[in-house]
């Protein structure tokens, strides 16, 4: 950030440009101006790929992997990162919380590479802190302590609960939510300060932690503590109150030149995410926003990642710029490695989908080349445009091929039967298709009309 508004081009934004297509020049006004970011801490140069989340860019996915204090399998742990390489996730968090934590940290980075990793320090600070200090006697500097030896290791991004005041979560506590305080790393702040009658520990020392993050270069994520863990809860005075204070904590990371995005829901109703949107980004000035799901609806269970496509793409397509994935066993369960993989086809495709609709023919050749090659049934040119390859062709071949169409229609496929009637016609190009599919302005129409009084 700094670099960038000194006028110079750092590295990151020529790879940045030439992966997303556009000018330096935008990205680094949008970069100076806190409006992008990039995920990467500068222990890790050249072993991580160049990551942006922001305005204008292509929305990213991340896969949250990492043992819990009942199921404790690194090796299984290990697999999903290596899913998530597989499968086109773009960023990777370790939420561990069981197990030698600062060795799984390791191992999954090393597993993830080369994408770039984030964890919830607050989860570390407070299963080691419990050990360390026989309860929740530890001492504000603690929490800063285990953020500064992540950051070490090469952590990319944080989340940071620093939204979540002490009045805040005590309001939470007498509120007539159904989920007063649904954010994990939330509640362990929470029962701390409460506890301990302090103030937040990364509240009390945000100056100290903005001088961290400038040194190793690393974004820091504003967590949404007080996000709506079912629909009632949703735009509440606390899940309102908490974004405005994400908003401030924003502009003063910016005047340190630190990168920060923010967190977003959470359970919301389908008309009410473009609302969120727009308002996180009006608070935050264009802040990336990176959102958990949303999930429009609470009784998705077993099929969560549905609702996450459902929800992801039209926050996505509404202005949000980092998808957090869920995966079929959210709500129910660690997840498997099956399950992940589920999880992160279900919010690639969600991405893809958004980015369409804001930007046209830039986000939509593959779409474009792959529908030529449908209309000539080309099938052994298509596997390679689908999310997983060798699933396609498993169901594709589920029936003994009897035609050169799949078996759906079989001899009386609409492509073979028009094919023999106009084989003279003038067939599209792939730059006519791309033409056609234009600069992207749908996603601002659907927007204006969601949110239209």
């Amino acid at each position: 950030m700094q670099a960038a508004r000194s006028g110079s081009t750092p590295e990151e934004l020529e790879a940045l440009s030439k992966s997303e297509g556009l000018p330096v020049e935008k990205l680094r006004a949008r970069l100076a101006e806190g409006r992008i970011a990039v995920l990467r801490n500068v222990r890790r140069l050249g072993r991580v790929r160049i990551v942006g989340v922001g305005e204008g860019l292509f929305t990213k996915v991340n896969v949250n992997i990492g043992t819990s204090g009942t199921v404790i399998d690194v090796e299984m742990e290990a697999e999903k990162a290596r899913i998530a390489v597989r499968y086109g996730s773009d960023t990777v968090m370790d939420l561990s919380m069981g197990g030698p934590l600062d060795e799984i940290r390791r191992r999954l980075m090393r597993e993830s590479e080369p994408l770039p990793l984030g964890t919830v320090p607050t989860y570390q600070a407070w299963v080691e802190g419990i050990q360390r200090y026989g309860g929740l006697t530890m001492p504000s500097d603690w929490f800063i302590e285990v953020v500064e030896r992540q950051l070490r290791d090469g952590v990319d991004y944080m989340t940071i609960h620093a939204a979540l005041s002490r009045e805040l979560a005590e309001k939470a506590l007498r509120s007539s939510r159904v989920i007063p305080i649904n954010s994990r790393g939330g509640a362990l702040l929470a029962a701390w300060m409460l506890e301990n009658r302090e103030e937040n520990p990364y509240r009390q020392h945000w100056s100290y932690l903005l001088e961290l993050f400038a040194e190793y270069d690393a974004v820091i994520s504003v967590g949404d503590s007080l996000r709506p863990g079912t629909l009632a809860d949703q735009h509440d005075e606390l899940q309102v109150a908490e974004l405005i204070e994400a908003a401030r904590l924003v502009e003063s990371a910016r005047r340190a030149g630190v990168q920060a995005i923010v967190e977003g829901p959470g359970h919301m109703t389908l008309d009410q995410i473009p609302v969120n949107v727009r308002l996180m980004k009006t608070l935050t000035r264009g802040a990336p926003y990176y959102v958990l799901g949303p999930l429009p609806t609470d009784t998705a269970m077993g099929y969560d990642h549905i609702a996450l496509a459902i929800g992801g793409a039209l926050a996505a397509a509404s202005g949000a710029d980092f998808l957090c994935y869920v995966t079929p066993a959210e709500h129910l369960s660690l997840p498997t490695p099956e399950q992940v993989k589920e999880g992160l086809i279900a919010a690639r495709i969600a991405a893809h989908v958004a980015d369409i609709a804001k930007y046209g023919a830039r986000a939509a050749r593959r779409d474009a080349e792959l529908s030529l090659l449908r209309a000539r049934l080309e099938w052994d040119r298509m596997w390679s445009y689908a999310p997983d390859p060798e699933h396609a062709k498993r169901i594709y071949s589920q029936f003994p091929a009897a035609t050169k169409a799949c078996n759906m229609c079989g001899q009386y496929c609409a492509c073979m039967i028009i094919d023999r009637l106009s084989r003279g016609r003038p067939k599209p190009t792939l730059q006519q298709l791309l033409e056609r599919l234009g600069d992207g302005d749908g996603a601002a129409k659907l927007v204006e009309q969601l949110t239209a009084p």
